[in-house]
């Protein structure tokens, strides 16, 4: 049945590509997820009356936040040419998608990050200090705790545009769905290709959302 859908849909490339595309995004979410907290404490903590208090750290963060967050992602993977070349000495591959990508999804994981911490009561931080805790201890013990919902929600969201973010990747040669739907379905004009692998990319989208809406719901106690 299936070959008379897709009749040009050569099957073993298909599975190839798609793997490609859950390695990218992949490692690329893992590293956005570490990188985002980071960037988003760091922008928490530095802004004014909190715990590390610094205008120029705070608004130098946010500008690199900002700029970054702003460039359009096929342009950003243009610009990145001569770092990927010099990490992994080329610009085709999964692997040479990946600097584009984090880089790219960090600082706009890092504002849902820092939206997410300012929605803490802020009477539980102060409770906090007013007991002597160190502030690791309230980076571990109250606002990663209290910010975890939005945390799971956001990397949800952000682990979603990745894989939007590798289709276009794919394009310029990273590998992966995008790249299959345009190679061998549209540039061939094979259009049962490119709707299979948009069929592929919707099914890691469905699959990402539904796994981010269980894990939010569990850790939700409100």
């Amino acid at each position: 049945m299936l070959n008379q859908w897709f009749p040009n849909v050569k099957w073993d490339k298909m599975w190839e590509a798609t793997n490609e595309t859950l390695y990218m995004t992949g490692i690329s979410t893992l590293a956005t997820f570490i990188l985002g907290i980071i960037l988003g404490l760091l922008l928490f903590l530095t802004a004014k009356g909190n715990l590390w208090q610094n205008y120029a750290i705070n608004k130098v963060i946010s500008a690199i936040v900002n700029i970054f967050r702003s460039i359009p992602f096929i342009i950003l993977i243009v610009l990145l040419i001569p770092f990927t070349k010099l990490i992994f000495g080329t610009m085709i591959g999964e692997n040479a998608a990946l600097p584009a990508l984090i880089i790219g999804s960090a600082p706009f994981y890092a504002r849902m990050v820092e939206i997410g911490l300012r929605e803490i009561d802020k009477g539980v931080i102060e409770a906090a200090r007013s007991m002597g805790a160190k502030t690791s201890t309230i980076i571990w013990k109250v606002l990663i705790p209290e910010s975890l919902p939005a945390l799971v929600s956001g990397i949800t969201v952000t682990a979603i545009s990745l894989v939007s973010f590798t289709a276009m990747a794919g394009v310029i040669g990273a590998g992966g769905l995008g790249n299959l739907a345009y190679l061998e379905g549209f540039q061939r004009g094979r259009f049962d290709v490119t709707l299979m692998a948009t069929i592929m990319v919707l099914v890691i989208v469905f699959i990402i959302q539904f796994i981010g809406d269980i894990i939010t719901n569990k850790i939700d106690k409100r």
